[in-house]
């Protein structure tokens, strides 16, 4: 009995470092795709998430800027429409609106 109980020895070893090497192999082609892909991905020239997320930010704050002088634009235009007419304050009678730095060309003012 003690020869059949190390056959069952051996071959639950040998079975043990075979589960073992297979892991190590499935590890070492993970490996391998992933870096395949990444090669792949930067081949394509795409940009990271990181890149996208920076821009995507970047585009929300130019269209809310936009849209701040649409709106500002279409009330000095309806301004002008009622000077036209006769009705109203003259556009030069009101304050000036520092729509700061870097719009449409401003320049920062000397402090």
């Amino acid at each position: 009995m003690q020869t059949s109980n190390r056959i069952f020895d051996d071959f639950a070893k040998m079975a043990s470092g075979a589960v073992h090497t297979l892991g190590g192999l499935r590890e070492e082609v993970e490996t391998r795709v992933r870096e395949r892909l990444e090669r792949l991905a930067a081949d394509m020239d795409l940009v990271t998430r990181e890149e996208f997320d920076a821009v995507k930010a970047m585009a929300a704050k130019a269209r809310e800027e936009q849209e701040a002088l649409a709106s500002r634009l279409a009330a000095l235009e309806a301004e002008l429409a009622q000077e036209r007419k006769g009705k109203g304050p003259s556009i030069a009678d009101l304050p000036s609106q520092d729509a700061g730095p870097g719009v449409m060309g401003d320049t920062p003012a000397a402090p």
